[in-house]
C-alpha cells in the first residue's frame, strides 16, 4: 500500500509462458498488494504457471475474448479486491516492472489519476527496436488524436497504464470493444470525462516472445483510432449521443 491505498497490479495474458516468470519477478512488492492474471484461454500452460509462481487471482477464460475482453475482466476483478490504484502490465516483458513505484505514486500522491508508461518520450520505442512503420504509424495516429481530442500526448497506443478506482468507476469500459481498440476508447472515455492524463518515458523490448500485432491487426486498429477519434469530437464538440461516453 502507499497511505493506506491498496496496489493491484492486472495482467492480461495470452500464450506467456516464455516471459510471465520474469515479468512477475521484477513487480515490486513492497507496495504491491495483489496481482490478477487474467488468462484469454492460452494455447500454452500460462495458468498453470501463473498458479505455481504464487499469483494468488488467476482467471482463465474458457474462450478466447479478445484484449479488450481480457482488460475488462481484470479490471473488473481488481475493482472487487477493493483496488484503489490499478496498473495495467502485459506479461510478456515489453515494458519493465520497475516503473510501477514511479506510477503508483503519482496516484497516490494525488497528482494525477492516470498515468502511462510511453515509449516515444525520449528514445525507447526505437531504441527497444519497435519496428519503423509502427512507430510512423504511432506518431501520425497520435497526432490525429491530438487535433480531434485537444489532447498532447505523446501517444495513446501504450500497453502500460495505472488507473484510479476513481476513474475505473467513472468510465463506462464495458461498453467498449473486445478487441485492441479497447485501450484507445478507454483513452477517449478519460479524456471526455475532463481527466488529466501523466506520461513518463518507458524504455520497450521489441523480441521474439513480446506480443505484437501483425500488419493487418494494426491496420485494422488504425481505422478503429481513426473512428474513436471522430466519435470522440462529434460528442464533445457537436453533442453527439454515443455509448462509450455514458457514465456508470
Amino acid at each position: 500500500m502507499i497511505d493506506n491505498q491498496k496496489i493491484v497490479v492486472v495482467l492480461p495474458a495470452y500464450n506467456a509462458s516464455k516471459t510471465l516468470e520474469k515479468t512477475y519477478n521484477e513487480i515490486p512488492f513492497d507496495i504491491v498488494d495483489e496481482v490478477i492474471l487474467v488468462d484469454d484461454s492460452s494455447t500454452d500452460n500460462t495458468a498453470d504457471l501463473a498458479a505455481n509462481i504464487g499469483i494468488k487471482h488467476v482467471i482463465k477464460h474458457p474462450k478466447n475474448r479478445g484484449y479488450g475482453g481480457n482488460q475488462k475482466s481484470c479490471y473488473n476483478k481488481a475493482l472487487e479486491l477493493g483496488g484503489d490504484i490499478v496498473i495495467m502490465l502485459h506479461p510478456d516483458y515489453q515494458y519493465t516492472p520497475k516503473l510501477i513505484h514511479s506510477m503508483s505514486y503519482v496516484i497516490a500522491n494525488g497528482v494525477y489519476e492516470v498515468v502511462l508508461g510511453s515509449r516515444i518520450l525520449g528514445k525507447g520505442a526505437l531504441r527497444g527496436g519497435m519496428p519503423i512503420y509502427k512507430y510512423i504509424a504511432n506518431r501520425c495516429l497520435t497526432l490525429f488524436q491530438n487535433i480531434l481530442m485537444r489532447q498532447k500526448l505523446s501517444e495513446y497506443h501504450t500497453g502500460y497504464r495505472a488507473f484510479s478506482a476513481k476513474v475505473l468507476n467513472s468510465i463506462s469500459y464495458e461498453n467498449n470493444s473486445d478487441d485492441f481498440i479497447f485501450d484507445n476508447q478507454m483513452l477517449a472515455q478519460i479524456c471526455y470525462q475532463g481527466y488529466q492524463i501523466a506520461e513518463i518515458t518507458c524504455p520497450t523490448k521489441y523480441f521474439e516472445e513480446a506480443s505484437s500485432i501483425n500488419l493487418k491487426r494494426s491496420s485494422i486498429y488504425g481505422l478503429g483510432v481513426l473512428k474513436t477519434s471522430v466519435i470522440y469530437f462529434l460528442a464533445k464538440t457537436l453533442g453527439v449521443k454515443n455509448n462509450l461516453f455514458k457514465t456508470k
